[in-house]
């Protein structure tokens, strides 16, 4: 079953004479019980094509379909199948995460006692139990998106949309995500995540969409898209910058590529290949910069990275998307995160 379907999305910005393109016929199609990335450089299109399938925007052509429903015709389906948390978390500093929890579950007309085993429950899937009294503004970065990404939870969704979800949280704070994503994708919830960071697209993401100026431009596993850069890089980092050019002639005689194909970071004193048989170019290498007289401080053989196939096909790198400009006509639900569900709620939508 395909979980999230969008074919053709297009949606512009602006009045006539100024409009701004932010999806220009974007596809996309994601298995249900998988996790599916969108990487896309600044301004790509990335979080309006999540606010228009998770039906807080209208697109101005194309189809979104989500868990099986048409996100402009059956909206109050989609949302009632849906959990979203945006690039912002959106619980109360001052009421414990306990009371958060319990707010939104009789938001959803959960009743008193129901939104209190739901919030038991969620604060222990997240490990947060031991501080769902605390107030949530005495939690780390990492805790809050944990209890935002809980109250994303309350309904059970099929799908979940996750927009930049670790933007501004430390290491400890992203893995602390991760691990509750990859708990969600083991009890069948379909995540479309987009992020700017690289490594979390390899970390969780089964496959992986490149979005650029407003449409799909690369899609496939990340190993997939690794190997459209010639699968094995050699990297040498040298002692002198000096040497750098000798260096960058030895590594692409030995990598046997045309200049252009070496990359050279000056700041790093680094020299970078693809090479097709690597023992041989790693031997080769070793022997020229002994020729040569040039001093190396490392000499490695490396997969490409999914920062370096993002670059080639977009010549930018990542950053997270701007908030998008406020459409006219966003249909119910108003803006992303916990507080808009609530809000929708909370206006009657049937979620």
């Amino acid at each position: 079953m395909t979980a999230i379907l969008a074919e053709g999305l297009r949606k512009t910005y602006g009045k006539k004479g100024a409009a701004k393109a932010a999806l220009d016929g974007l596809d996309l199609a994601v298995p249900a019980g998988t996790v599916h990335a969108v990487l896309g450089p600044n301004g790509a299109g990335k979080t309006t094509a999540v606010r228009i399938l998770a039906t807080l925007l209208r697109p101005d052509a194309g189809t979104a379909r989500v868990a099986g429903h048409d996100a402009v015709r059956d909206p109050d389906e989609v949302r009632y199948r849906i959990g979203l948390l945006g690039q912002h978390a959106a619980v109360d500093e001052v009421l414990s995460g306990r009371q958060n929890l319990e707010l939104f579950g009789r938001l959803y007309h959960l009743g008193r006692a129901g939104a209190r085993r739901r919030a038991a429950a969620l604060l222990a899937q997240f490990g947060l139990e031991g501080t769902g009294d605390k107030a949530v503004g005495q939690y780390s970065g990492g805790m809050r998106r944990r209890l935002d990404l809980a109250a994303s939870l309350i309904m059970r969704p099929r799908v979940l949309f996750l927009d930049e979800p670790t933007t501004g949280l430390d290491p400890r704070g992203r893995t602390e995500v991760w691990q509750a994503v990859r708990s969600l994708v083991g009890d069948g919830t379909t995540v479309l995540l987009t992020t700017q960071y690289l490594e979390e697209a390899d970390q969780l993401a089964d496959r992986v969409s490149v979005v650029d100026h407003g449409r799909v431009v690369a899609e496939g596993t990340a190993d997939a898209l690794k190997a459209r850069l010639g699968g094995d890089r050699i990297d040498v980092v040298v002692r002198d910058a000096e040497r750098l050019r000798a260096a960058a002639a030895v590594v692409g005689m030995a990598a046997r590529v045309a200049e252009d194909d070496v990359e050279v970071d000056a700041d790093a004193r680094r020299i970078s290949a693809p090479v097709a048989d690597r023992m041989a170019a790693l031997a080769e290498t070793v022997r020229g910069l002994g020729a040569a007289e040039v001093a190396a401080e490392d000499v490695s053989l490396r997969r490409p990275t999914l920062d370096e196939v993002f670059m080639h096909l977009t010549g930018r790198k990542p950053e997270p998307d701007p908030e998008p400009e406020q459409d006219p006509d966003p249909g119910p639900g108003g803006d992303g995160g916990a507080a808009g569900r609530a809000r929708a709620v909370a206006e009657g939508s049937a979620v």
